[in-house]
């Protein structure tokens, strides 16, 4: 009975926040990053529930205090105290599968800090204290050795799977396995039909070594969503051009070409360091009936807006400032991982 991951429009019953605290290294800006973490829970609430992962009961009970003091119902929220490295809960997070009878299968594959970057202890452990905590007993669970991280993987709803070759490929994961084998191992674990494999396309400043979901991004109806870099002098030029024209060589499971909507390119943000930050506006999450797109005070904004509205027809689009979230080198996509329906008890 096959299992294949869902889209990420699928129906959800919730989505999976890991919250920043005073032990991770967003000790120094936390007072900018909660409230972004609070907007998200009151946009989330609105559509459906939202899974907290808490490093402890101390930091519970104050994530409830700010909850509260910002109008959402509390009602809407589920703890999980769990201690964690970091927050990124798009890569330490589960992936979720469907068959065709609706039923459910979680997998836990294993996350080792993006190659052996950061310490990930505890974030790897954090999908056993979800599941216990929060699934419904009727879905399967499963946990596997071989390390992938959600925002490595994009899948549409004809079994399609994008991902890119600098990631899934680097031997910083997993070094025993080649192409060949790494496909073989998601067809039967994730239900993927067939691949498309990025070769170009990097951000500055991101640890991933090139995750999907900072580049490209499936859409319904077989589109794909892009970043597009239009400056020359930019560091990125090359690579995203080379990407583009990737993408246009794609044939569909129908041997049609894709549909591509291209997404801005933000003005380049740094940090005190001088440091690269690595905005990019194709790091949105998509929930019920909306989609969650990250802005960055940036004259392209509206325009992102525009093109993903274009992407998403059906959705509602909302903007949600996240400047102080790539200033630990991610935005709001990775801080973030969608339950489908029937996940949760």
């Amino acid at each position: 009975m096959t299992f294949r991951l869902l889209p990420e429009w699928a129906p959800q019953d919730a989505v999976m926040l890991t919250w920043p605290h005073k032990k991770t290294d967003w000790v120094d800006i936390l007072a900018e990053v909660e409230p972004v973490y609070v907007t998200l829970c009151q946009h989330i609430s609105q559509m459906q529930l939202v899974v907290i992962v808490a490093h402890d009961e101390t930091l519970k009970a104050h994530v409830s205090q700010l909850l509260s003091n910002a109008g959402v119902e509390l009602s809407k929220i589920i703890f999980v105290v769990a201690p964690c490295n970091d927050t990124w809960a798009r890569d330490h997070g589960p992936l979720t599968c469907a068959n065709e009878q609706g039923e459910l299968c979680i997998k836990d594959f294993t996350f080792n800090g993006w190659g052996n970057k950061f310490a990930a202890n505890f974030d790897n452990a954090i999908n056993k204290a979800l599941v216990k905590h929060t699934a419904h007993c009727t879905n399967q669970y499963q946990s596997f050795d071989f390390v992938l991280e959600g925002g490595g993987v994009e899948i549409n709803e004809h079994g399609v799977l994008l991902t890119t070759s600098e990631c899934l490929l680097n031997p910083n994961r997993n070094p025993n396995y080649d192409k060949q084998s790494i496909e073989s191992l998601l067809e039967k674990e994730l239900g993927a039909q067939s691949f498309l494999w990025v070769d170009h396309g990097y951000l500055a400043g991101d640890d991933t070594d090139s995750h999907i979901d900072t580049l490209v991004r499936f859409a319904p109806h077989n589109t794909l969503v892009y970043v597009k870099c239009d400056d020359q002098n930019d560091e990125h030029f090359t690579a995203l051009a080379a990407m583009e024209k990737q993408l246009r060589s794609y044939k569909t499971t129908d041997g049609d070409a894709y549909k591509l909507v291209a997404l801005p390119w933000p003005k380049s943000v740094f940090n005190d360091e001088g440091e690269r930050l690595p905005a990019t506006y194709a790091n949105y999450l998509i929930i019920n009936n909306t989609v969650l797109v990250p802005l960055y005070n940036d004259s392209h904004d509206a325009f992102a807006l525009s093109q993903i509205q274009s992407a998403y027809p059906e959705h509602t689009i909302i903007g949600i400032d996240c400047l102080p979230i790539i200033h630990q080198f991610g935005s709001l996509h990775c801080i973030t991982m969608q339950l489908p329906r029937g996940f949760l008890k």
